[in-house]
This record gives C-alpha cells, structure tokens and sequence, in this order.
C-alpha cells in the first residue's frame, strides 16, 4: 500500500448538530460552519456525512442552500449508504451523491488532512 497522500481536505460531519450541549444551538452553529465553508476561497475536497449527518442532505434540510453552493464550487458531498438506509433516505437525497465505507475509507486515508465537526 502507498504511503502518498493526495493534497487536499476531507471533512466528517456525524451529526445535525455542531458541538455539545443545547441541540437548537448547535444546529445554528452547523448552518453557519456550512455558510461559511460556502464562502470562503479554500475548500474541501470532500465532505462525509454519516449518521444522523445524512439528513443535512435531504429535502426539507435548513442548509441546502449552503450545501448546493459547496457542490457547485466542486466540493463532493459524500452520503453514508449504510446512515442513509437506516434514515430511509437512500433515493431521498437533495444534493449529494451516495458513498459507501470503502470510498470514505480510502478518502480520508489519501487526504492531507482529516477535519471532523
């Protein structure tokens, strides 16, 4: 196996919410490190959403707006198969693509570097 990294940034988002605590506040906190990402010159290669995260992908989300300017700046927006079978979300998704656990594997072992919100 190769030890060479690609350049680049991966994020992992776990849940609808940023931080611990009071959930409609990290929930405010999410939209806002979503709108900010969305405006700021250097991006991610990726984002990956897993477990509850995969809602932020769906219809009715409050970050669509966010998330669709991230994907049309080339961002890809990576969506747990497995997170969204158990949601019932699989044909569900608003933006974003479906990913499985060897992608985001591989992903986030080749990038330079790993941030987890």
């Amino acid at each position: 196996m190769s030890n060479e990294r690609e350049a680049g940034t991966v994020v992992t988002i776990h849940a609808e919410t940023m931080g611990r605590g009071d959930d409609a506040l990290g929930a405010k906190f999410m939209g806002s490190f979503l709108r900010t990402l969305s405006t700021v010159e250097e991006k991610p290669d990726a984002i990956v959403f897993y477990n509850a995260a995969v809602r932020l992908l769906a219809p009715g989300s409050n970050h669509l707006e966010a998330l669709k300017a991230l994907d049309a700046a080339g961002v890809d927006l990576l969506a747990c198969v497995t997170c969204l079978e158990f949601y019932a979300l699989t044909d569900q998704l608003a933006v974003g693509a479906v990913s499985n656990m060897r992608e985001i594997v591989q992903r986030t072992m080749r990038a330079s570097k790993v941030v987890t919100v």
